[in-house]
């Protein structure tokens, strides 16, 4: 039995995978032989560390490929992933080990994930045992199968390694790159997992672009009940403060008048508003989530849907809504000036308190054109479990800030 780690860069292999390069008997009687891919696209190549070295000489042989950090530096992609694999295997039985597809620094997650499409894809491959290290996860608890405690002699090794061959990462300046403590666990945890599974973990710490949307419904919004207080008590809220507050504004309002909502994602939070009575204008700048927001909200009276952002709405010079939404969307550094166009006098702001004080604060204190009329808690912190209870996080709570203009 061969054991293959997959990792983006030499040093994620004794970061991540130290008890695998240097376990006799590899986890379960492999009889002491690693493979050891380096994946980066821009030098992907294979260290065979046969079962004659020990840990120091296989450490030297891993040492001896950390490279300074460089633009580009990323993974293959499945393909290239698939062939590396096969060769690595060499025609015998083996075991694959690589990143977390939720390592919260991207280029391992996408590695991770990729190493596992290059298997499932592969007759072959996908016979063999693939198991993720949970990695580098501040934001995720992720439930492991296979924890392994390093002794002092291990610790000690894996501490001169990185002082030794990786003491520029120590002082590295890009979070994806730079070693610190959280990246040098004294317990290294792996997990098995179902391709679902993979996919949701790895579409939860994208942002918002197509990676994000690469599962239905990634933040759970249709299965959490944290999720549901909170969508619930966001339309509560919106309905609440709009009564009375121009149902005429625009053509063919409903009784609650017309709303903008940004960025609606799959519709979770239309659906609720459309059922309240209003008239919504949803849009979804993102062009995956948008044909899903349009199928969800099919046949929905008084909805209609569109693809413009924040920049753009600010740009339209068309009827006066009743309010406009941005709710738990302004995390990515949009011009929060931009809300000096658009056509309405409230505008309905919910984030999670931290981003609202440092986000939203300090542009309203120098805001000639807006006042908070109210804030309000929509929903307390919480912890969750996600992914069919792979993981669970905290969910940070939400605030609602109901803004009015003050020259409208």
């Amino acid at each position: 039995m061969i054991d293959i780690v997959v990792v983006l860069r030499a040093e994620d292999a004794v970061l991540d995978f130290l008890s695998v390069l240097t376990d006799d008997d590899g986890g379960g009687g492999s009889g002491g032989e690693t493979r050891v891919i380096l994946a980066d696209r821009e030098r992907a190549e294979t260290l065979v560390l046969g079962a004659d070295l020990g840990a120091t000489e296989r450490l030297a042989l891993v040492a001896a490929h950390v490279r300074p950090v460089t633009e580009g530096i990323a993974s293959p992609g499945p393909e290239v992933l698939a062939t590396l694999l096969r060769q690595a295997a060499a025609g015998g039985p083996f075991r694959i080990w690589t990143h977390s597809p939720a390592d919260t620094r991207r280029s391992r997650g996408r590695l991770g994930r990729d190493t596992a499409l290059a298997r499932a894809a592969d007759a072959r491959l996908a016979e063999a045992e693939l198991r993720h290290a949970v990695g580098f996860s501040p934001y995720l608890q992720i439930l492991s199968d296979l924890d392994r405690s390093l002794g002092r002699e291990h610790i000690a090794a894996k501490l001169d390694f990185v002082n030794g061959a990786c003491g520029h990462l120590l002082a590295e300046p890009d979070p994806e790159f730079v070693v610190q403590t959280p990246h040098v666990p004294a317990v290294e945890r792996f997990f098995d997992t179902d391709p679902e599974q993979r996919e949701r973990l790895f579409a939860l710490l994208a942002s918002l672009d197509d990676e994000a949307a690469s599962v239905v419904d990634p933040w759970e919004f249709g299965s959490s009940p944290y999720e549901a207080r909170r969508l619930d008590a966001t339309a509560a809220w919106v309905r609440d403060r709009c009564a009375g507050e121009g149902s005429g504004s625009g053509s063919g309002s409903g009784s609650g008048g017309t709303l903008v909502e940004v960025g609606a994602c799959e519709g979770a939070l239309t659906h609720r508003l459309a059922a309240a009575g209003f008239t919504v204008r949803a849009t979804e700048p993102n062009a995956v989530f948008r044909p899903r927001l349009t199928a969800a909200l099919a046949g929905t009276e008084g909805v209609t849907v569109d693809g413009a952002g924040l920049a753009e709405l600010a740009k339209e010079d068309g009827p006066r809504a009743t309010a406009h939404l941005l709710i738990e969307m302004l995390y990515y550094g949009q011009d929060l000036a931009l809300l000096d166009d658009l056509a309405t006098d409230l505008v309905f702001v919910a984030l999670e308190p931290e981003a609202l004080v440092s986000r939203v604060r300090p542009w309203l204190e120098r805001s000639t054109t807006w006042r908070a009329d109210e804030e309000t808690v929509l929903v307390p912190p919480q912890l969750e479990t996600v992914c069919a209870g792979r993981a669970y996080l905290s969910k940070r709570g939400s605030v609602g800030l109901l803004l009015r203009r003050t020259n409208g």
